[in-house]
């Protein structure tokens, strides 16, 4: 009986931890990384079609090293109804960047950014 308890528990830990809801910022982190080291599944997986469209088609141009830092950090955010604005710098880039996101499914993803979007910057 105990045994069954104790695999019921861990089986309802690992289930939760899997289904973790990710704020804008943290998928915004995310992304960022996962565009810069390749990593195509995890870009897949938080960003919407379009996005992962747009930014796939440029991935290899920005690859970087794997074991390097991001150094990822915030510079603003800003929320407009359902719709999540979030301005980064990386070590990467000088210039800072702009993730739009959108909640999919119940979760925040990153997506397709188009010419007449004006974000809150």
């Amino acid at each position: 009986m105990k045994h069954i308890v104790i695999c019921s528990l861990v089986i309802l830990f690992i289930s939760c931890s899997q289904n973790k809801k990710l704020s804008p910022t943290e998928t915004a982190k995310v992304v960022a990384e996962s565009f810069y080291h390749g990593d195509e599944a995890t870009l897949k997986k938080h960003t919407t079609e379009e996005g992962y469209a747009n930014l796939s088609s440029i991935q290899e141009m920005f690859a970087q090293d794997k074991s390097s830092d991001s150094n990822f950090k915030i510079v603003d955010e800003a929320m407009e109804d359902k719709v999540a604005w979030i301005k980064y710098s990386t070590a990467y880039d000088p210039k800072p960047g702009v993730f739009k996101l959108v909640q999919e499914d119940g979760q925040w993803k990153v997506t397709h950014n188009g010419p007449r979007d004006r974000g809150p910057f």
